[in-house]
């Protein structure tokens, strides 16, 4: 399926819907916006597998012009709008592409750059760009003569480096409508189809908001954005629009739990049937208390950008077996050791998955060897165990383990913990560097209030880790910040705190 199949079968169904002002798009008007977008990009002389990147923030825009770039067969990359002028340059360098087009409130940062690309505003132009919106409105809403199907090209978060660009084969065959692994696993997974009211709450410039947004419209849904995530707001948009489907990081969730009794009771939250989370490890405190809250409608899954493999489960299964992301429903989970070798189940060692899908990390091919192991299996770099039923259990990055007196640790447990502590509202745990130990454990807690923080609330916390934590995982220092470097959807840039405390400087959030 594709829109342009909606809008021909159901013309004025909502396709997009902005949640804070209800400014809706409908499937005939998107169809028309996309080809129009498709023909702007062949006038300005892109062709199927040239790239563009969409430096943007969520608007109906947005995904008017990534289903143009869809249907010219073209790489849509689709850059994170708190990137630095710098950090784009990299990007637009690296992915090779020809064409930026941005929005009015990152034309500062946009206007800074230095990359050779083709710049376009929405609105009026302005130099150095020109203006998208008034030379798409003087094209043809038809379909160019040469549609054929592109693909986005994302990149890594960057949380322990630079960010690396994944690029994926041009669909074959190149229809624009053809069935992809994603629409099939929404409607056997999920129930998405054409009744579902789908609420992305995150940037859809990161992975699973964009492709999941995007497989919602192939199957006739309708989208509903927020431009920024807030707990209540996000409750009041389920309410208003009678959501059906949804998903979130376990960053919203802890958000949510921490409004008022009042606030969470105000919203009429029975249209949900499913709620999706991803994207980073969801503490059993949180995830328990979301099921009681919202009832069995919680649903998991491990993936990566990578699209090397995917596990899930649902909330009974979760249930039995605490913890656990599921079992694999696309490709086949391995945990292996350094060798490669396939770990007893029980056994901690790096997550893989044996899928006949290859991925590439653009212009590294250091680091694409590097994902793979001797039987050609890909990992992403996760650490974990599987049990006798395949459930697999995640431990946490294998580069975010700290090594303190000889010993791992893994900081996944302690954050955890500490995250249910009533008075925090966000926590890091990094490996700092200690003369005798190697490595020390240190907590960067976030307040409910930084006006509690300091030595009284430290006590506390510490307190709190010794009821739950063996002596060697116990934090040896906690100390405050008023705001975490954690991407918006829900990824931790554990580099920038490991920077500061290994005197590495200051390193830009994005």
């Amino acid at each position: 399926m594709h829109p342009s199949h909606h809008a021909r079968t159901t013309p004025d169904k909502a396709a997009i819907i902005v949640a804070e002002t209800g400014e809706t798009v409908s499937y005939a008007q998107l169809d028309a916006a996309s080809n129009r977008a498709a023909h702007l990009f062949r006038a300005a002389g892109l062709k199927a597998g040239d790239t563009v990147a969409l430096f943007m923030e969520n608007s109906p825009q947005f995904l008017e012009i990534a289903w143009g770039a869809q249907r010219a067969g073209l790489y849509f990359v689709c850059v994170s709008s708190k990137l630095t002028a710098a950090e784009v340059d990299y990007i637009l360098a690296d992915s090779g592409a020809r064409m930026l087009v941005t929005c009015p409130a990152l034309a500062g940062v946009a206007g800074a750059l230095c990359a050779p690309v083709a710049r376009y505003t929405l609105g009026p132009a302005a130099a150095p760009f020109r203006s998208w919106t008034d030379e798409a409105a003087a094209l043809p809403s038809s379909p160019i003569a040469d549609e054929s199907a592109g693909t986005d090209m994302l990149y890594s978060s960057g949380t322990t480096g630079r960010p690396k660009g994944i690029r994926l084969a041009l669909p074959d065959p190149p229809v624009i409508d053809a069935p992809n692994g994603l629409t099939v696993l929404a409607q056997m997974l999920y129930g998405f189809g054409p009744d579902s009211i789908y609420l992305s709450p995150a940037p859809l410039y990161h992975a699973a908001p964009l492709r999941w947004t995007m497989t919602a419209q192939r199957l006739g849904g309708t989208v509903v954005i927020m431009t920024h995530f807030d707990p209540e707001a996000a409750l009041a948009a389920i309410a208003r629009h009678r959501v059906t489907h949804s998903q979130w990081v376990p960053t919203h969730f802890v958000r949510m739990l921490k409004l008022p009794e009042d606030a969470r009771a105000a919203h009429d939250l029975s249209s949900l049937k499913v709620a999706i989370h991803a994207a980073a490890p969801c503490p059993v405190p949180v995830k328990r208390a979301m099921i009681a809250w919202w009832g069995p409608v919680i649903f998991e899954y491990y993936a990566g950008s990578e699209g090397n493999g995917l596990t899930a489960i649902n909330s009974a299964d979760w249930l039995a077996h605490e913890g656990s992301v599921g079992r694999a429903v696309h490709g086949i989970a391995h945990i292996c050791d350094e060798a490669g070798d396939e770990l007893p189940p029980g056994a901690e060692g790096l997550v893989y998955f044996e899928s006949p899908g290859q991925f590439q990390y653009h212009n590294d091919p250091a680091k694409t060897a590097e994902s793979r192991n001797r039987h050609g299996w890909t990992t992403l770099g996760d650490v974990g165990r599987m049990d006798a039923e395949g459930y697999l259990y995640l431990t946490d990055r294998k580069s975010f383990m700290i090594i303190s007196g000889g010993v791992n640790i893994y900081p996944q447990e302690i954050e955890n913990l500490i995250i249910t502590h009533p008075a925090v509202a966000d926590v890091a745990v990094i490996g700092a560097p200690h003369d005798e130990m190697g490595e020390q454990v240190v907590a960067v807690v976030q307040p409910v209030a930084m006006a509690d923080a300091g030595d009284a609330l430290a006590a506390e916390i510490s307190a709190f880790c010794r009821a739950g934590l063996s002596a060697v995982k116990l934090p040896r220092r906690i100390d405050f910040v008023a705001q975490l470097p954690r991407h918006a959807t829900g990824k931790l840039y554990k580099r920038l705190l490991r920077d500061r405390y290994w005197g590495k400087g200051e390193t830009t959030i994005v």
